[in-house]
């Protein structure tokens, strides 16, 4: 079944129950809402979901027209953490190995686990999931991250308790959690002991990652600078060296608690990273859009982006060369829009924001994917399923 949403067509795949959910939650609440999707190099479309306990993952190589038969990752349920800004994650390798994580939410209040899990028959089954960490303490290891390099290295990221935790219990202070990560080199088989790349992340702001082409795995995440700036903060994962922390915003936005707002990354071309974010400091807060520039990590000036009016928030990026593609979502009374901006010059420009995507009724946050050349929005929709919407030229 078709639609015109936005003056771009759209498709509906496997239709989605309304769901009541709001951003401020306090414990997880399960949503078929909240997907994730990518893509392979054959172009075909991955996506995965949870449902009464287990996560099922489907694809599609008509570029979202029809998918095939859903396969349950995990045959035992459990309570995944699946809505806003925790939801299962999808990637595939370049040799075609899917790769799953998700958050198990625990009985312990903001207590999970990281699990992983692997097909290497083309998605037609999935190995026995495992936990990533080695820390199997019932408390918060939450909101992860999943990035596969170039050089088929797997990363997985997450928010992390544990030294909030050991700092209450020695009597001193601590401001928000910590980011943790885990590296497989063997194809997801197994993952080498956690390691800590940052303490004072913001406790509920999903984190972005992406990857450069010699196997760099960049990350950022929301940060808690001095004076409770709650800011954005970036780090490298390389071969060898310890990943240094640097500043990646500057917008001195002081809250007493989590805005549950997570940022978008993506590679530049010939030069550092993009970045989308949200920024609620000042008389004018709303979603940001900047480039980290060079060796030094000097941010150009942020560009405002979106209706502030219509909540705009929640961005997603993707580059290609000199050309970016920059989402988000706004709401009002009226309904959800999926507004989008392109820039043909590595994000020194841009367009004219278009909307691609109206309803009355819930949409997710959107996600592009590169179907081998073809870039087309993700976006999951309360009322008609999966949208996959072609990009604007």
């Amino acid at each position: 079944m078709k639609w015109w949403l936005g003056g771009w067509m759209v498709l509906c795949l496997s239709c989605l129950a309304p769901v009541s959910a709001h951003e401020a939650h306090t414990e997880y609440v399960a949503s078929e809402l909240a997907v994730s999707v990518t893509s392979d190099t054959q172009g075909r479309v991955w996506l995965a979901r949870a449902r009464k306990g287990q996560v099922w993952v489907s694809s599609s190589a008509d570029a979202g027209q029809h998918f095939g038969k859903e396969v349950a990752v995990n045959a035992t349920p459990m309570k995944v953490a699946a809505d806003a800004e925790a939801r299962p994650k999808i990637a595939v390798a370049a040799n075609g190995y899917i790769y799953l994580s998700w958050t198990e939410s625990l009985k312990k209040p903001y207590a999970g686990y990281i699990w992983f899990a692997r097909s290497v028959d083309d998605g037609k089954s999935f190995e026995t999931p495992y936990i990533v960490h080695q820390d199997r303490a019932e408390i918060t290891h939450r909101f992860d991250a999943l990035q596969v390099a170039a050089d088929g290295k797997i990363t997985v990221a997450w928010i992390d308790k544990r030294d909030l935790l050991a700092a209450k219990a020695a009597g001193k202070t601590y401001e928000g959690a910590a980011i943790y990560y885990a590296v497989s080199t063997d194809q997801g088989k197994s993952f080498a002991p956690e390691q800590k790349l940052a303490d004072s992340s913001c406790e509920c702001c999903r984190i972005a990652m992406t990857s450069k082409p010699d196997g760099t795995v960049a990350v950022l995440w929301r940060h808690v600078f001095a004076g409770n700036e709650r800011d954005h903060a970036m780090a490298e994962i390389g071969q060898s060296a310890a990943p240094a922390i640097v500043r990646a915003s500057y917008g001195h936005w002081k809250i007493d608690g989590c805005p549950h707002h997570g940022a978008a990354l993506a590679v530049g071309e010939g030069f550092g990273y993009h970045l989308a974010y949200f920024d609620g400091a000042g008389d004018k807060p709303g979603l940001r859009v900047a480039r980290m520039d060079g060796e030094a990590w000097v941010t150009s000036p942020p560009r405002k982006i979106g209706d502030p009016k219509k909540n705009a928030g929640h961005p997603a990026l993707l580059s290609i060369g000199e050309k970016v593609w920059l989402a988000w979502r706004e709401h009002n009374t009226e309904g959800m829009d999926i507004v989008a901006m392109t820039s043909l010059d590595g994000g020194k420009t841009w367009s004219l924001p278009v909307t691609l995507a109206h309803t009355a009724a819930r949409l997710d946050y959107p996600q592009w994917l590169n179907l081998r050349g073809q870039v087309v929005l993700a976006v999951s929709s309360a009322d008609k399923g999966l949208l996959v919407i072609p990009a604007p030229l």
